[in-house]
């Protein structure tokens, strides 16, 4: 196996450990992982399966090292910017922190998870997977799904530590079973949406290529044409997948439980009312659905702010 190391310089402040979780969100979720000290995948790049490992040996530098065949390992210039994409590194949220710091609700917790950048998937069609498998579910179930799909039909890898897959193209999904898919636990209906995602963008039907040109609104009525995506599923492509961080995907019933606690509100919130207590936030909306995220996580024991 070869092998290649570089370095990163991330907008700083940043924490390595914050930011995993935002994307790994729960332990047992395979295609992120983190040992405390590493965070490793293993990503295609070119068509090809190639392990990352990434490394924060001090405040403004990270250690990457990739592995995998000679001519994945020589694709450094198309993995470095999936990298920077997938951390967030050269997110600079000084404007974030600026504003943070001159109201009482918000300083604190931006300071608490200072470091964390917003990460986002590799591709639109990792997002919607993901996005599809936990729509009416919990979180942990949904990522359970997922890590079987991933086990399932995700090209492998050899490493030192074992068999790593990469997360399926949509060529890996489009002949899928779809009784398999329900075997791991898709329902019928969430199988059907998988195989025609991946159908459509395979053969060129569904092309994203325009999204990122149209505004908000034109996103969500484009996405939600998709069978299987309604207004969460959108929302939260635009957030995760593009990277829109004024988003708060209004219908997640998690990030907006949290929420209410956190503001102390004691009526649940529906979709309106979460853009209502928002609205003085709004430009930073899609970060505090991380930090919303980060809370929770904190509560479990699963992030330390030490």
């Amino acid at each position: 196996m070869a092998t290649t190391q570089f370095s990163l310089e991330p907008v700083t402040p940043f924490r390595l450990d914050l930011t995993v979780w935002v994307l790994k969100r729960r332990p047992d979720y395979i295609v992120d992982q983190w040992d405390g000290e590493t965070y490793q995948r293993t990503l295609l790049v070119d068509d090809l399966p190639l392990a990352i490992a990434v490394r924060q040996p001090s405040e403004a530098r990270l250690e990457v090292t990739l592995s995998g065949s000679e001519a994945a390992v020589g694709r450094r210039d198309l993995a470095q910017p999936i990298i920077e994409h997938l951390l967030g590194t050269n997110v600079d949220l000084s404007g974030y922190y600026a504003f943070a710091e001159d109201d009482d609700m918000l300083r604190p917790l931006v300071r608490r998870f200072a470091g964390f950048k917003p990460p986002r998937y590799p591709t639109l069609f990792e997002c919607l997977t993901n996005a599809i498998a936990c729509q009416q579910v919990t979180l942990t179930f949904g990522l359970q799904v997922v890590s079987r799909l991933v086990e399932s039909y995700g090209r492998p890898l050899e490493t030192e530590g074992g068999v790593s897959r990469a997360f399926p193209a949509p060529a890996e999904i489009v002949e899928a079973d779809p009784d398999h898919l329900r075997e791991i636990g898709f329902s019928r209906q969430k199988a059907r949406a998988l195989i025609e995602l991946a159908q459509g963008l395979e053969s060129g039907v569904i092309d994203f290529s325009n999204l990122n040109q149209l505004d908000d609104e034109g996103a969500v009525r484009t996405l939600s044409a998709l069978r299987g995506v309604g207004r969460w599923t959108a929302e939260y492509a635009l957030l995760r997948g593009l990277g829109r961080l004024h988003i708060f995907p209004g219908d997640d019933v998690g990030a907006r439980n949290t929420l209410r606690t956190w503001t102390g509100q004691e009526a649940k919130l529906d979709y309106d009312a979460v853009h209502a207590t928002l609205a003085d936030w709004e430009p930073y909306a899609g970060l505090l659905y991380f930090q919303m995220l980060l809370l929770g996580l904190e509560k479990k024991g699963r992030v330390s702010v030490e």
